[in-house]
């Protein structure tokens, strides 16, 4: 309770600097304050661009997170298993780390359209994410109860739920709570750069354009919020997935 109640007061801590700081510029087109940004928010959240541009962003986000997420493991489990493919996946996994954000995203456009971008861009960002967290969450197994588990002839289905992913889930959760965070930032940025039609990257980019600061402290605060709600729902899944392992 305590915690929620430190929370509270510190969100309505900065949202008071960011008041005072607005007054203190004095023009809106450069600092919109608080109070303009909810009132812009009211005013978008009922116009019919607004819930098919965050559809079209979550969507797309989501799906690109998702075949990262799967792909990120898949990698992860080949690596932990065979030293052959850790060898040959370290200068990729190390490449699409450093590689910046705005490059991989002007390279795509050159190969798919710009409503798929996003998709590409977080799938990209989530594998080394994922693959990074899993393969080390695989070489910090306990060898002791891998063993324990050969000696007393566990079955495998109960070694691998019991035993094996009990110990991965950890790392697989931290990895998943990086992962929506960076896909979110990722995929609206890559939205920004290829503006594809109805999408938030659009809004955000129609916005600065017109210079509609309110607007786009607006978007921006929905971002948050999506972001926020998608990486609850998804760790909520994961702990779900947790229990039910921890009973079988």
């Amino acid at each position: 309770m305590k915690k929620k109640i430190f929370t509270v007061c510190a969100i309505v801590f900065w949202l008071v600097v960011w008041q005072l700081a607005a007054m203190a510029v004095g023009k809106s087109l450069l600092l919109a304050s608080p109070v303009e940004v909810i009132q812009r928010l009211f005013e978008l959240v009922p116009d019919e661009a607004f819930l098919p541009s965050v559809l079209f962003t979550l969507g797309r986000i989501m799906l690109g997170f998702a075949l990262g997420t799967v792909t990120g493991v898949i990698l992860a489990v080949l690596g932990g298993k065979f030293v052959f493919c850790e060898k040959l996946f370290a200068p990729l996994i190390t490449a699409v780390k450093a590689v910046p954000v705005a490059s991989f995203t002007i390279l795509a456009l050159i190969w798919i359209s710009s409503a798929n971008l996003s998709v590409l861009i977080t799938f990209l960002i989530s594998v080394p994410v994922v693959y990074s967290n899993v393969f080390e969450g695989i070489h910090s197994l306990d060898p002791k109860l891998t063993e324990m588990g050969k000696i007393f002839r566990v079955p495998v289905m109960r070694r691998f739920f019991g035993i094996y992913l009990s110990q991965i889930m950890p790392y697989f959760r931290s990895a998943v709570k990086l992962s929506v965070g960076l896909c979110w930032k990722s995929g609206v940025a890559a939205e920004v750069i290829g503006t594809p039609r109805g999408s938030i990257g659009q809004m955000l980019y129609n916005s600065k354009i017109y210079l509609e600061t309110a607007d786009l402290f607006a978007w921006t605060l929905v971002i948050i919020v999506l972001s926020i709600i998608t990486e609850k729902l998804v760790l909520l899944v994961i702990d779900l997935c947790a229990k039910r392992i921890e009973r079988l």
